[in-house]
């Protein structure tokens, strides 16, 4: 199999591994010193259980979230996708009240694989002003 494929391959394993919050699933495609940035935390959370810590903060606002793999583009060492984040915020999320409010948000992600294919870093789009604007916290 050629790295792309693999990478592409990867990346379903991880959408159920965010969905699921599995600890064995992120421990194995998540490298142990790939850094995760938090609003709810001032320092970068490392490996699988720091990016399941992203997982968790979302969680806190929407329990029932849930991200779904709507496309993505490989190469041998990178992988760009969108996903489609939906959930109900049922929780405090960054300071804003729950409001019952679904909410259902276009996001994008690139993602660095090692020569492992362990993924070494998540960059995320801007996604949390549509959240923020889903939960009526701006307009």
């Amino acid at each position: 199999m050629d790295k792309i494929q693999r990478n592409k391959d990867l990346m379903k394993k991880f959408e159920i591994m965010i969905n699921t919050a599995d600890e064995n699933l992120a421990e194995e495609l998540v490298s142990s010193n790939a850094p995760f940035y938090t609003p709810a935390s001032l320092e970068p959370l490392y490996g699988g259980k720091g990016y399941l810590s992203v997982v968790h903060f979302m969680r806190s606002g929407f329990s029932d979230v849930q991200w779904k793999l709507e496309e993505m583009v490989a190469d041998e060492n990178k992988v760009a996708v969108r996903w489609t984040l939906t959930g109900t915020h049922d929780g405090e999320f960054l300071g804003a009240k729950p409001t019952g409010n679904k909410i259902s948000v276009s996001v994008m992600n690139f993602y660095y694989f090692d020569e492992d294919g362990k993924i070494v870093n998540d960059i995320a789009a801007e996604g949390m002003i549509g959240i923020l604007k889903g939960i009526g916290v701006c307009k």
